[in-house]
């Protein structure tokens, strides 16, 4: 079995000791901690409240929130792993690949669904309640892990055809860049991966165009909310458009690989915080910010009910109503 670039293949070997952690892994550390209190803060809102649960807007948004936790849950322990210089069995390594492929693409489908619910809610208001509901919410979860399962079968095909069985009973520092080490696999990767980007773009696109055609049709305060739906669907791409940055990433890490470690180590860790950590953690931020009935409960719990401008938990009936009637809001 041949390497495109060299004779036969063979592993690296692994490295010797363990090395202690820097003030570039501390760093990370701080900040994962810190998106994480806050991520999971906005999972708690979201369970904590019925008319979020029965939501289609809230349930998707609630998926993306947990995928992304688990994302940056696994990937800093893999940072860990690889700046500690700690190796893992490959079969191992192979298992925690394939969860991270199926949490990397998951939110931006995620993502191309809410635009579409956007999109319903917008363009076709009549029939928003009959295809916007919490079963079909569910169902369209099932459908984005069916789209992700697909990436993640392809990939495991490529290994194994790829390597031989020994290499499924060796230990290497665990990185995507480990597995993929004949041009071919890259270049599978790359293909699959445009043509989920073109199919979620070519969604993102359509749902942005038509909802900015009834934009310029509608008046007051349809217009006001249009204006909004629109600046939803542009998050949701700006998302999107870091996400294909980050598709760049292992071409530059692979390159500098081959010439100097540490400077791979540099470049990796600066990728991981720009294009990896910063993305998943303020968009999501900024869109759940951004919905005034869902940032009201946020407060209420991230101050511990302490704050009496805040609207409580138990609410009497009124505020209740009036609460239900934000949430059905267009955003």
């Amino acid at each position: 079995m041949q390497n495109t670039s060299q004779g036969n293949f063979s592993l690296p070997p692994p490295a010797v000791g363990v090395r202690p952690l820097n003030e570039k892994a501390l760093l990370i550390q701080a900040l994962i901690a810190l998106f994480l209190y806050v991520n999971v803060l906005m999972i708690f809102t979201f369970f904590r409240k019925e008319a979020f649960r029965t939501n289609t807007r809230y349930i998707l948004f609630a998926h993306t929130l947990i995928c992304d936790c688990a994302f940056l849950i696994i990937t800093d322990i893999l940072l860990l792993l690889t700046v500690a210089r700690i190796v893992m069995p490959t079969s191992l390594c192979i298992i925690i690949c394939a969860i991270l492929v199926n949490l990397s693409i998951a939110t931006p489908l995620t993502l191309t669904a809410m635009s579409m619910e956007r999109y319903v809610a917008i363009c076709m208001p009549l029939r928003h309640a009959e295809i916007s509901t919490p079963q079909r919410a569910v169902h369209g979860i099932l459908v984005i892990q069916a789209l992700c399962s697909v990436r993640v079968m392809v990939m495991l095909m490529s290994l194994f055809v790829a390597y031989p069985l020994s290499f499924y009973s060796s230990s290497l520092i665990c990185s995507m860049v480990m597995l993929h080490a004949y041009a071919w696999q890259k270049h599978l990767r790359d293909a699959v991966l445009q043509l989920y980007f073109l199919f979620m773009s070519l969604v993102i696109g359509f749902s942005y165009i038509k909802i900015m055609g009834v934009a310029r049709a509608a008046s007051g305060e349809d217009r006001k909310s249009m204006n909004k739906g629109l600046k939803t669907v542009l998050l949701h791409a700006l998302q999107l458009i870091l996400s294909l940055i980050q598709l760049w990433c292992p071409f530059v890490e692979a390159a500098v690989l081959r010439i100097d470690l540490k400077v791979f180590e540099t470049i990796r860790y600066f990728d991981y915080i720009m294009f990896i950590l910063a993305p998943r953690c303020l968009v999501p931020l900024v869109y759940g910010l951004r919905d005034e009935s869902f940032t009201v409960v946020l407060q209420y719990y991230a101050l511990f009910g302490c704050h009496k401008r805040i609207t409580p938990v138990h609410m009497h009936k009124q505020k209740a109503m009036s609460t239900k009637k934000r949430v059905a809001q267009n955003v």
